[in-house]
């Protein structure tokens, strides 16, 4: 006798979310059958014969701050990688990156971009949210849910502290600000930013709860 299975149970066997096999249902790659209810309810047999590499990837994106913090990439992309093959999704993508949370021109940032614009990513894994963007993630999150990629965010505890990416945004945002006021040429501007340096490198160091 032939096994059907409900739309979970069936996403779970092909590691793909419901939206994916709503997808290939339209696409001609799968057929269901409707319950009185209006349920779907998939053949266990017709699963098998959707290839493979019909699946989209799993895009894993772990970020740190600074090449200190290497040790903790790496952390963090076992962290996701492992979680994501606990989860029995397939065609799991790490992508590394290095810098700011602020820097919104991070290579690992724009390949991300790039690869759900093509329609063969099903899901992004996050330790957190602001390991994408500090300011704008929503508006990546926006372009995942326009192609049909689900967000799941492990909500594991940050490698690094909030104070101390803050950090690293702060100077990073004093770096940018300094280079034009050097090109000025004015002593009083130069003193400025010399101090501002001087209260980000000092103040930060110890927050106060």
């Amino acid at each position: 006798m032939s096994k059907y299975l409900t739309i979970a149970q069936a996403a779970k066997i092909k590691g793909v979310s419901t939206d994916t096999l709503r997808r290939w249902e339209r696409e001609g790659k799968i057929q269901s059958i409707r319950t009185d209810g209006g349920h779907r309810r998939y053949l266990a047999s017709d699963l098998m014969t959707i290839e493979e590499s019909e699946s989209r990837l799993t895009l894993c994106y772990a970020r740190v701050s600074t090449k200190e913090r290497k040790d903790d990439l790496e952390t963090q992309a076992s962290v996701l990688q492992g979680y994501s093959e606990a989860q029995g999704w397939k065609n799991i993508q790490v992508i590394k990156d290095l810098g700011s949370s602020m820097n919104h021109k991070k290579r690992g940032l724009n390949r991300l971009i790039e690869l759900i614009e093509t329609d063969k990513v099903e899901r992004l894994v996050l330790t957190h949210k602001d390991r994408l963007l500090r300011f704008g993630a929503e508006l990546i999150f926006t372009l995942c849910e326009i192609h049909g990629v689900t967000v799941t965010m492990i909500n594991r505890k940050e490698d690094s502290t909030f104070e101390e990416d803050l950090v690293q945004d702060v100077l990073e945002i004093i770096t940018v600000f300094s280079a034009r006021l050097y090109g000025s040429r004015s002593k009083k501007n130069l003193k400025l930013m010399e101090k501002l340096l001087e209260i980000s490198a000092t103040e930060f160091q110890d927050p106060v709860y």
